[in-house]
Formats: structure tokens, C-alpha cells, sequence
């Protein structure tokens, strides 16, 4: 389509913008999420909610399998980033 279809679809460029403004942010939410630093924090902290009573053990088994899902996940993600490759 080239210039022409450039022109066409310039009106169409803030939206197209905002799409990519939310896939960005949506990228960067989902990274933080599956981090794996950031899920041994809230499993660190899980642990000292439970130690000062404030949880119950049934609360901290539902917790904590949400989180180590949520790591497995993240390593799986990271083994499949690799393409094959070391480095």
C-alpha cells in the first residue's frame, strides 16, 4: 500500500498509538507479575504473615500455591526465551 495507504490511515494514528501505549503497558505488568524476584518477595512476606498469626495455615496454603504457580510459570517463560541459545 506504501504512501498511499499511509495517507489513508494517518487519521487512524492516535489509535493506533494508544494500542501500542497498551500493549507496552500491558508487557510491563505481566513482567512484573511473573518476576521471579518479586514472587519470592510476596513469598517471604506470605511467610511472615503467617508467623505473626495474621493468616491462617489454610489461607497461607491457598496463597502460596497461587505464587509458586506463578513461578513455574515464570520459569517456563524464561527457559522459552532462549531460543535455543546460551548467554
Amino acid at each position: 500500500m506504501g504512501l498511499i495507504g499511509e495517507v489513508l490511515l494517518l487519521p487512524f494514528a492516535p489509535v493506533r498509538g494508544g494500542f501500542w501505549a497498551i500493549r507496552q503497558v500491558l508487557a510491563e505488568a505481566e513482567r512484573q507479575y511473573y518476576d521471579p524476584g518479586t514472587i519470592r518477595a510476596e513469598l517471604a512476606r506470605l511467610e511472615q504473615l503467617l508467623e505473626a498469626g495474621e493468616i491462617d495455615e489454610e489461607e497461607f496454603d491457598r496463597q502460596e500455591d497461587v505464587l509458586l504457580d506463578r513461578l513455574e510459570i515464570s520459569a517456563q517463560r524464561g527457559a522459552g526465551t532462549g531460543n535455543g541459545t546460551t548467554g
